[in-house]
């Protein structure tokens, strides 16, 4: 695969494990993340690179590198794939990892052709994110709602920006649609 992985978060037996399978699944590289400068530089040579999170006791320390990628001023870097890797995430562990915009959670172990083909979804698939004051991701609305005690209940609404994009490794990510809307404005036309 023409594409880098980062494997992110305290460096335990987790993920030491899911390093040494990110090194299994034919990357054209594996290293731990030591900051955007360095994927920058990598960005130039393998235009997708995934950040694979390891499972972490407090998911709030991973939120830090989340955001930096995520509202990261280089596309390169904020629409990369993050995955989140652990043996039985929570429903709680789901919703946060959502709410920080990661693309995927997979629940650990999995074999490697079920792995790799949870990765490969990242790439080649017309992909809908969204960004509000808050939050920079992929759309995870059908995801939430299935995992929220009331589906019912409705968020309160605000401007947006809906992209639409496409992951290939070749170019890295193309943006094929992006359309702002301001919905306190549209009521107030209503």
């Amino acid at each position: 695969m023409k594409a880098y992985a980062y494997v992110v978060g305290p460096q335990d037996k987790a993920w030491q494990t899911l390093f040494d399978m990110a090194g299994a699944l034919g990357f054209a590289g594996v290293s731990d993340f030591r900051g955007l400068n360095q994927v920058e530089q990598q960005a130039g040579e393998t235009p997708v690179c995934y950040f694979l999170f390891s499972a972490a006791v407090d998911l709030s320390a991973l939120r830090p590198v989340a955001d930096a990628i995520r509202f990261s001023a280089s596309r390169a870097i904020r629409f990369s794939p993050m995955v989140y890797c652990a043996e039985d995430p929570s429903v709680e562990t789901t919703m946060a990892c959502i709410n920080m915009g990661f693309d995927d959670i997979v629940a650990l172990p999995q074999s490697q052709p079920k792995l790799r083909q949870r990765l490969a979804r990242q790439i080649g698939h017309s992909l809908v994110f969204y960004e509000t004051a808050g939050y920079f991701g992929p759309d995870r609305r059908n995801r939430v709602a299935a995992l929220e005690p009331n589906p019912s209940m409705t968020r309160v609404g605000g401007p947006f920006r809906r992209l639409e994009i496409v992951r290939n490794l070749l170019d890295g990510v193309s943006v094929l649609r992006d359309e702002f809307t301001d919905v306190a404005a549209m009521q107030t036309l209503q």
